[in-house]
């Protein structure tokens, strides 16, 4: 006779509401469209046994599922972010969470810069509670070599290009590089609070007006510090945002110009190190919510075997991006596979910038690409994973 042993796998996935304005797989309650139940055919099919999906992630309902599970079944829970409970790391929705579960295991180092009850809580009751697949200590020793050991002893010239629609999405990264890197390269859609910033008309462009002295505030501490900080000089405008739109150098900011590239380019031709963080066009990429498992195994099985295959299912995910005959990412992604070859560094920090180099083909060209969003960019701020801590035997950063 053997002892069965439960145990909570957190792996990340991606939702998206349609609209892609920033409430994408935040659900406020109990929402159909963000249910993970679609997740069920694929995960079934990748996993080779028919997955059982709970309408709810805690209550006896699921406790009951929990304990009907057979030896190898695999039980998806509803979307914990239906409840206000996760992201507030509130303790009795953790205790309810563990209580699913004899041990807890994290894959998703996306999450790992959240303190919610699914990362960090549960932590505090399951023991032993160990890194998944894309959580393995030494993948995560490989993130904290590139995303900290290159920001803070890299090989110089140093540059970073950083993207987003908003500046307020990226204030701290911002804040910190000018400390770090040689060479800053901003794009996407926050581009357009800073031309404001400097006086430039924006037209009907988005702007954050509540960030403007921000914004100069970065302009005039990049160039204190001797950085070299680059503004896209020309970018394509177009009358939608669809892949039908009509076109033209200059409405919809949907990439940057001819003109950029090549001063890009010219930029990272001197570099001996580079991180990419964010998209320099308009992407709709889905942000991450979160997926949780209740697993059962034999205790002694390898908890690493069954947990490979979450990465095939964020590959398997469908991502919208502008496709004009304008479009200038392909001209950015293989300025890096080219001075990657001459051994420049070349380091990917996030889902948009992952997606951008998969797309062009040269994903297998870069030195490192992170499979942290959020969590790329607090490691690049410095600042410390309370998801990766909470773990036993987490590695430290230096």
């Amino acid at each position: 006779m053997h002892v069965l042993s439960v145990f909570l796998l957190l792996v990340p996935v991606f939702s998206c509401d349609g609209d892609n304005q920033g409430s994408v797989g935040r659900p406020k309650g109990v929402t159909p469209k963000f249910s993970l139940a679609p997740l069920v055919p694929r995960l079934s099919e990748l996993l080779g046994i028919q997955v059982i999906k709970a309408d709810d992630c805690i209550g006896p309902l699921v406790e009951k599922l929990v304990a009907q599970l057979l030896e190898g079944g695999v039980l998806l829970l509803e979307n914990v972010r239906f409840y206000k409970e996760e992201e507030k790391n509130e303790p009795e929705f953790a205790k309810k969470l563990a209580s699913l579960a004899d041990l807890y295991v994290n894959g998703a180092f996306g999450n790992a810069h959240r303190a919610h009850a699914s990362t960090e809580g549960v932590t505090k009751i399951l023991t032993p509670s160990v890194a998944g697949f894309l959580l393995h200590l030494f993948a995560v020793q490989q993130e904290l070599d590139y995303l900290v050991g290159s920001v803070s002893n890299p090989k110089r010239p140093f540059a970073a290009i950083v993207g987003g629609s908003k500046v307020s999405s990226k204030i701290g990264v911002i804040e910190s590089l000018p400390e770090k890197c040689d060479i800053l390269l901003l794009g996407g859609g926050m581009i357009f609070t800073f031309y404001k910033a400097q006086g430039l008309s924006v037209g009907s462009f988005l702007v954050e007006d509540d960030k403007l002295d921000l914004a100069t505030s970065l302009l005039e501490k990049a160039k204190a510090k001797g950085v070299s900080l680059l503004l896209p000089s020309d970018v394509v405008i177009a009358d939608k945002l669809a892949p039908d739109a009509n076109t033209k150098m200059a409405g919809w900011d949907l990439d940057i110009g001819p003109d950029s590239v090549k001063k890009f380019s010219d930029a990272l031709d001197s570099t001996q190190t580079v991180i990419w963080n964010g998209p320099m066009i308009i992407r709709l990429i889905p942000p991450q919510s979160v997926l949780l498992f209740v697993i059962s195994r034999q205790y002694q099985n390898s908890l690493c075997s069954l947990v490979s295959w979450q990465t095939r299912i964020q590959g398997s995910t469908e991502s919208e991006t502008y496709q004009g005959k304008n479009s200038r990412l392909k001209a950015i992604a293989k300025k890096l596979e080219e001075i990657g070859k001459r051994g420049v560094a070349t380091i990917i920090g996030g889902g948009d910038s992952i997606a951008a180099v998969e797309k062009v083909g040269v994903a297998e060209a870069m030195s490192h690409i992170s499979t942290g969003g959020g969590a790329s960019l607090e490691l690049l701020e410095g600042k410390e994973l309370p998801g990766v801590l909470a773990l036993d035997e987490a590695p430290v950063l230096v």
